[in-house]
């Protein structure tokens, strides 16, 4: 909360599905979205006209605070309860580095999001990446006078202290994570910018 608003996130999610090429997916387009959390995704994705949308998060607590009409799911990501070719598109928007071993978690994850997509159906995935302006936060963040002066980066920092050992993991791993994503989806668009890896492919 104190690092995003719900609100802010939502917007935050709205402009970034944009840019991924959301409006172009049909209205009736069946959606999940994995390790949503609170919710503001599948918020995000109902503000921009889609009526099929479910989201699953492996916590029941983040998903208490969700209020709205997607159905949503308490599950792991690593074994989903959808039958095969069952969704047009899945959404991962800062989950995956979270699983706790790498390759097995993600290429398990990537195994089952490429069975439940349909063909020609898109997977978005939206992940930290150890860019120049990556760093440039990461040595900000760090600086204890940068804390004092910026809630939001206090509130970055304290969530890397949490998840140091997924998300550095994460990190170290770049060459290791495309292998795995291009193995399973033929890319559509790519770009590494602002920290981020933006992905959107569509399954082999």
């Amino acid at each position: 909360m104190r690092f995003e608003t719900p609100g802010e996130e939502t917007r935050k999610f709205l402009g970034r599905l944009q840019k991924l090429g959301a409006n172009n997916w049909p209205r009736h387009a069946e959606i999940l979205e994995l390790f949503c959390g609170r919710g503001n995704g599948l918020q995000a994705l109902q503000r921009m006209g889609f009526d099929r949308v479910e989201g699953m998060d492996l916590s029941s607590a983040l998903l208490a605070q969700y209020q709205g009409p997607a159905r949503t799911h308490l599950g792991d990501c690593r074994q989903l309860p959808f039958p095969e070719r069952s969704k047009d598109v899945v959404i991962v928007q800062g989950g995956l580095h979270h699983l706790s071993t790498l390759p097995d978690d993600l290429e398990q994850v990537f195994m089952e999001v490429q069975r439940v997509l349909r063909k020609g159906g898109r997977v978005v995935i939206v992940e930290p990446w150890l860019t120049p302006f990556l760093k440039m936060v990461h040595w900000i963040a760090a600086k204890q006078v940068a804390r004092r002066c910026s809630v939001k980066l206090d509130a970055a920092q304290t969530m890397i202290e949490h998840e140091r050992r997924t998300y550095e993991q994460w990190l170290r791993e770049p060459g290791l994570i495309l292998t795995l994503a291009r193995a399973r989806f033929s890319p559509v668009y790519e770009s590494f910018t602002w920290g981020k890896w933006n992905f959107v492919g569509m399954p082999r």
